[in-house]
């Protein structure tokens, strides 16, 4: 189909211009340039016009047109992701979701709010907040990513581990059609046997099935304390073996993230935020517990002291304040970025049965020993998920592209062999669409491009992601 898309006419402009106001029309190229770009890497893909409605029924009329036109057309963000999932490959339209940004309606007495896919994910949190109310999903993006991205791609965050990732809070989506119809996926309430569920199959779904324009979300209360412990460990196997252990106590913290000691020597480099870290030390662990009760929270953690003594771990931080937890976790959500500023890289989103965590590390170490590459590797350990940043550092233009994805491939055949896939909450999008065939067969596959057709027989939405 792709050798089929239309490039946009002058005629097409006329036609947007019919709908939209000049001020949501960009086709300059300088000014394409910032829609151009997410966080993946360094890929750029520039559209042939940003797009930039006020509502659904002119997203409804614009896509359409597209689908009547052939005209690729990929919804945008903030363009946060780190899998290129709002890059343009194919040209055509971006449509960018920057205002349809309105907190539509909190529903307290049920404890719901809907919401537009361009509302900022800690925008919502402090919302509903001021009511005692609780959005847990929250990526490392969480200040700038916008609802609409997380949904598309399922994201999850340090506290997915208690509360669950964004698919375990979408009640009901608004969606437009390929052929700009506009459909409700489900209904308002908790519990919903009717039929298929499309709210389900649409959350992750990248923006390939459609494009979403409302998000009712479940809430829940919001806990009113919180402790964080920061563990020191001389050896990276330790760290990730005691995670198991810690909730073998029956203790259930709320986030508990691994950083091994590169992770946290690049983010003491690039921000503010410094970390004290001694020489020996290998590794941290990052345990947060949440809850109405302070002294259980104590108790928590005196339980998760007895736990990490066994597994050879130093002196433990205890932050019982909420300046202090926002020290640790400013410098752990920086990590990323400061990869970023650090080297050029390839981010890996892996997943495994936690306590498949020592395997997996072990095995990245080897590989990257095998094709001459540093990595450096953090996440969220309570959920089995490691990011994985394999460094180019000094490696050379030809190896870089001439081995590299040979040995992602290795890393990502060794995380499926220990009962784990290829991304846990980053999504496929454009990078990783190659490796798909690592996590599902072609039975699978062909299934899921069925799904495709079928929502989008002319593939005009998100085109080339997920899959070839």
């Amino acid at each position: 189909m792709e050798s089929s898309y239309k490039n946009i006419q002058q005629n097409d402009i006329d036609f947007f211009k019919s709908i939209l106001h000049d001020i949501n029309i960009i086709y300059e190229r300088e000014k394409l340039e910032f829609y151009s770009k997410d966080h993946t890497e360094d890929l750029q893909f520039f559209p042939e016009i940003v797009l930039i409605p006020t509502d659904e029924f002119q997203v409804s009329e614009i896509v359409e047109y597209c689908n009547n036109n052939l005209i690729p057309i990929t919804a945008s963000g903030a363009r946060t992701g780190l899998s290129g999932g709002a890059l343009s490959v194919k040209g055509g339209v971006i449509l960018s979701v920057e205002k349809l940004n309105k907190i539509h309606f909190l529903d307290e007495k049920n404890m719901q709010v809907t919401v537009g896919p361009g509302v900022i994910n800690e925008v919502l949190k402090n919302h509903v907040a001021k009511k005692n109310l609780f959005y847990p999903p929250d990526p490392a993006s969480q200040g700038s990513s916008f609802i609409g991205g997380n949904v598309a791609e399922n994201a999850g965050g340090p506290k997915a581990l208690k509360y669950g990732a964004t698919k375990d809070y979408v009640l009901n989506l608004q969606v437009v059609l390929a052929n700009g119809e506009i459909i409700w996926t489900g209904a308002n309430v908790l519990k919903n046997s009717t039929g298929y569920n499309l709210t389900q199959l649409l959350v992750g779904s990248e923006g390939t099935l459609g494009i979403i324009t409302k998000i009712v979300l479940k809430l829940i209360p919001l806990p009113k304390s919180s402790i964080s412990l920061l563990a020191p460990f001389t050896c990276i196997e330790k760290a990730t073996e005691v995670v198991s252990h810690i909730f073998n106590e029956g203790i259930s913290p709320c986030a508990l993230e691994f950083m091994e000691i590169d992770a946290i020597r690049l983010a003491n480099k690039y921000s503010e935020h410094k970390l004290e870290i001694n020489d020996n030390i290998k590794a941290h662990l990052l345990i947060e517990l949440d809850g109405n009760d302070m002294q259980i929270l104590l108790d928590e953690s005196e339980k998760i002291y007895s736990v990490l003594e066994k597994f050879e771990c130093g002196e433990i931080i205890l932050a019982d304040t909420l300046s202090h937890q926002n020290r640790i976790w400013k410098l752990r959500r920086f990590i990323g970025e400061a990869v970023k500023m650090h080297s050029i890289y390839k981010e890996e989103d892996t997943v495994v049965p936690r306590a498949e965590l020592p395997s997996l590390i072990k095995g990245v170490k080897k590989i990257g020993k095998k094709y001459g590459f540093n990595s450096v590797c953090y996440g969220h350990a309570g959920d089995g998920n490691l990011h994985i940043n394999i460094l180019k550092e000094n490696m050379s233009d030809d190896k870089w592209k001439s081995k590299i994805d040979n040995a992602i491939r290795e890393v990502f055949e060794l995380t499926v062999s220990l009962n784990g896939t290829i991304s846990g909450e980053h999504g496929i999008g454009y990078v990783q669409k190659k490796f798909i065939d690592i996590a599902f067969d072609k039975n699978q596959i062909k299934i899921q491009k069925k799904i495709k057709c079928i929502f989008d027989p002319n593939s005009i939405l998100n085109p080339d992601k997920i899959f070839n």
